[in-house]
């Protein structure tokens, strides 16, 4: 068999999330690289948000977006909606099963990698004699408090109340003390509760069981004990994938604000500046984010703080700006994160402590600052890092989630100024 013979037809097909849209195109890139070809499969908004200079062997398949009662007419992802809205982008996105199984049964594609959401798809390829990966974008440590597959199908099995999710489970035989806090879960009603419809657990437990092969975005050198655990508790083969940093090299994306913040990072110390950025999903309430402002205020030390786009009027409290003059930069909207963190002057990271987040910081070496978005994998990874000691937790009421400004900034200096203590 020759090489060109070897060449595989892949199709991908993320959720509708930009978390996990950006490592499945990450994944499809590399590949293309290696001569495959690659099938992305999204809806029109989301593909138009990619770079243009794409593999020529990545081809993006746009799928319009079903209409469901209660979805805005726009929305096409999660990061458009308020959190109790993503029910219905799910519905939506469960809309597009034909759709799917159409293209798989007419493209001659030999494997489809998917995400946890679409627990329907393995049926359809093994129709069509597709082989399916799952593509977890989270880390081995995530998967595995999650549980076995069999456990998650029948999701009371594994969560009665949410407190059952704020102890390790009795299946980690390695020591760690990696759980969710309750106010990181008592909300979350896609996990808790499946009422309203399939709920998430099940979702990965089907998917899990259904697919040929569970792909992890994790490596040995940093979770041997995770990853082997993991073998066990699936029937499915598990690869781990390593941490796919960000491949594409296309900076300087910003809205023309990068020179401006560029020069005012150039003008500090080396490692001086701390990077605060909650993330694209995260939406805390005002009086929460008053107190994270007052509390970079106190901290006393020169920072760049990216408000995201759920952020509503009055998020940042009067006068901040003006007060912090010459020691802070405001960004509001998307900024170039990369560049950011590349940036000799940045020497830690607020963050929300999503999977990607940490991978980019961690790869240029920013100590962590971590304040959990309560949202998906992120109490979770909070937990690890500060475990791992890469980071320091800003202290939190563990039920209801709330902190004084006090304590974000001495968790801050912590980081940024005073040595690490021994635990």
């Amino acid at each position: 068999m020759d090489n060109e013979e070897k060449k595989l037809h892949v199709a991908m097909f993320p959720w509708l999330a930009y978390g996990h849209l950006m490592p499945f195109l990450e994944v499809a890139t590399f590949l293309a690289q290696k001569g495959h070809r690659v099938s992305f499969i999204s809806t029109p908004k989301n593909l138009q948000k990619f770079p243009a200079d794409l593999p020529p062997s990545m081809t993006l398949v746009e799928l319009p977006l079903p209409r469901v009662h209660g979805l805005p007419d726009s929305a096409e992802s999660t990061s458009e909606l308020p959190h109790n809205m993503v029910p219905y982008l799910k519905k939506a996105y469960d809309m597009l099963e034909p759709a799917v199984a159409e293209f798989l049964a007419n493209s001659d594609v030999d494997w489809v990698i998917q995400d946890f959401v679409s627990f329907w798809l393995p049926q359809k390829a093994r129709r069509v004699g597709v082989k399916s990966a799952f593509f977890c974008i989270f880390n081995a440590t995530a998967l595995v408090f999650a549980g076995p597959p069999s456990l998650l199908i029948d999701s009371q099995a594994r969560v009665k109340t949410a407190e059952d999710l704020t102890v390790v489970p009795e299946w980690v035989t390695y020591p760690t003390k990696v759980a969710y806090r309750l106010h990181e879960v008592i909300n979350e009603e896609d996990i808790v509760d499946s009422d309203s419809n399939t709920s998430g657990l099940e979702r990965l437990g089907r998917s899990i069981l259904g697919c040929d092969i569970v792909a992890v975005r994790a490596c040995s050198e940093f979770e041997a004990e995770p990853l082997s655990l993991l073998k066990k508790l699936h029937a499915s083969p598990v690869v781990p994938m390593g941490l796919l940093p960000p491949q594409n090299k296309r900076r300087h994306e910003g809205d023309g604000r990068w020179s401006e913040l560029k020069q005012w990072l150039d003008d500090r110390k080396e490692k001086s500046v701390f990077y605060v950025a909650l993330g694209t999903e995260v939406a805390l309430s005002q009086e929460s984010m008053h107190e994270l402002a007052c509390g970079i205020e106190k901290s006393d030390l020169p920072f760049v703080w990216v408000v995201g786009p759920k952020a509503s009027p009055g998020t940042i409290p009067s006068g901040f700006e003006s007060r912090v003059l010459g020691r802070g930069f405001v960004w509001v909207g998307w900024a170039p994160q990369l560049d950011i963190l590349a940036h000799p002057s940045v020497g830690g990271f607020l963050t929300h402590c999503g999977w990607s987040s940490i991978i980019e910081a961690l790869g240029h070496g920013r100590a962590l600052i971590l304040f959990s978005g309560g949202f998906s994998d992120q109490g979770l990874m909070a937990r690890l890092m500060d475990e791992r000691r890469v980071g320091w937790e800003v202290l939190r009421d563990s039920r209801d989630g709330s902190f004084t400004s006090d304590s974000v900034a001495e968790t801050i200096r912590r980081v940024m100024v005073e040595p690490r203590e021994r635990r």
